[in-house]
């Protein structure tokens, strides 16, 4: 009699019932100055008076987005966000041609977010209107203070009076715009710090982006260290800023993220709770969902040479499947952001694979307080979210949990 072979189940695969969203990142990397803090793909336009190259730019996102269309074939985008960089150098009538261009290759869906960034020392009325005409509906303006000293410790080429005049522009334009700013800058104040965001909350801002200033690898600021206030000044910080925007009617919805009802960032959103994103432009990344696997790319970063590499036809430098091993770790490192956590089932939805794999994890954090969690949601604790590089170690392949 034969012997039958065995059957070999692969409990590593990943399985989608249903793909998620889809959004578009564009990636605009030029800008007039680089600050010391910033860590993002963006490279100083070198002289005065000297152009970026919009046309060919224009030109290398569109071979980028053809190469993806195979891999997005029939899928609607939800969201798109023009970031940087300074995505403000661009004329009106280049973000017009873009998004034309987008349009033509795959739907946008009706209510699609169409967010760009802008630096208040690139701003100008004919501009935003512009944008708001070639289908922007949702500006972010790179406040970060209206302090005139705190401003120069940061590089920023504007000051506080183009600062207050870039958002009543963008005031007349959109209803809908984010106000970033930052707390914990060099040699601030607890006062200082409580001013910036009174003064953003005279805008009435739809959303306003409460970051804390830190010290990234690859900055002036981490290879020559500015004096900046210690952990307890930074805390006490973090939680009056909370207080206050509470106060005003801001659900602190995200770790640095605030909005009045109705206004969350869609486009973020999608990223937290582990949604799709095709990332075109110098740098850009990506993440894709198939029946049966995650896909992530990353652009060539020189913009010069990812021009070159678009016209050509191959604008991805690097792509690698997520793991069925890795991909709960990535999962948790987006959606524990999130104030509310996550619903349990969109965990095998996003995922692929069921939450049963974290249980060990899970039952640690909820042991240590960093989340809560029931039939329904995971959510992180206020510790959770305090601590929350700590709650995420949790969660790594190799933490033996």
């Amino acid at each position: 009699m034969s012997v039958q072979p065995a059957i070999v189940v692969d409990h590593s695969a990943l399985k989608f019932s249903a793909l998620p969203p889809l959004s578009l990142y564009i990636h605009v990397p030029w800008c007039l100055k680089k600050c010391p803090y910033c860590d993002f793909n963006s490279h100083e336009v070198k002289s005065a008076g000297t152009e970026i190259p919009e046309q060919n730019y224009i030109a290398a996102l569109i071979a980028d987005f053809e190469q993806t269309l195979p891999r997005v074939w029939g899928r609607r985008i939800s969201t798109v966000f023009f970031g940087g960089g300074t995505p403000s150098l661009l004329s009106g009538a280049t973000v017009d041609d873009i998004l034309a261009a987008v349009r033509a290759r795959l739907p946008l869906t009706p209510d699609a977010e169409i967010t760009l960034e802008a630096n208040p020392g690139t701003v100008e009325a004919a501009r935003f209107r512009d944008y708001r005409a070639a289908g922007v509906n949702r500006l972010s303006l790179g406040i970060q203070s209206f302090n005139p000293q705190h401003l120069k410790a940061l590089g920023r080429i504007h000051d506080d009076t183009q600062a207050r005049r870039a958002i009543d522009i963008a005031c007349e334009h959109f209803d809908n715009f984010n106000l970033d700013v930052m707390y914990g800058l060099p040699q601030q104040s607890i006062k200082e710090a409580l001013a910036d965001i009174k003064t953003a909350l005279t805008f009435k801002p739809p959303h306003l982006s409460a970051y804390h200033l830190t010290l990234e690898p690859n900055t002036y600021f981490h290879r020559y260290p500015p004096k900046l206030p210690d952990d307890d000044t930074s805390a006490e910080m973090q939680i009056e800023i909370e207080a206050l925007l509470a106060s005003h009617g801001y659900d602190n919805y995200e770790t640095s993220a605030f909005a009045r009802p109705g206004a969350r960032c869609k486009h973020n959103l999608n990223y937290w709770l582990f949604g799709d994103y095709v990332g075109i432009g110098a740098g850009a990344h990506g993440k894709i969902s198939f029946p049966d696997r995650v896909l992530r790319e990353v652009r060539y970063r020189q913009p010069k040479q990812f021009m070159e590499k678009a016209i050509a036809g191959n604008a991805v430098q690097e792509s690698h499947e997520v793991s069925a091993t890795d991909i709960g770790f990535e999962f948790m490192m987006n959606a524990l952001r999130l104030t509310g956590g996550f619903e349990v089932s969109l965990f095998a939805e996003r995922a692929g694979v069921p939450l049963t794999r974290l249980l060990r994890a899970l039952e640690d954090a909820e042991r240590r307080g960093f989340i809560t969690r029931d039939h329904q949601r995971v959510s992180p604790t206020l510790q959770g979210r305090r601590f929350l590089n700590e709650l995420l170690q949790t969660f790594l392949p190799d933490s033996g949990t």
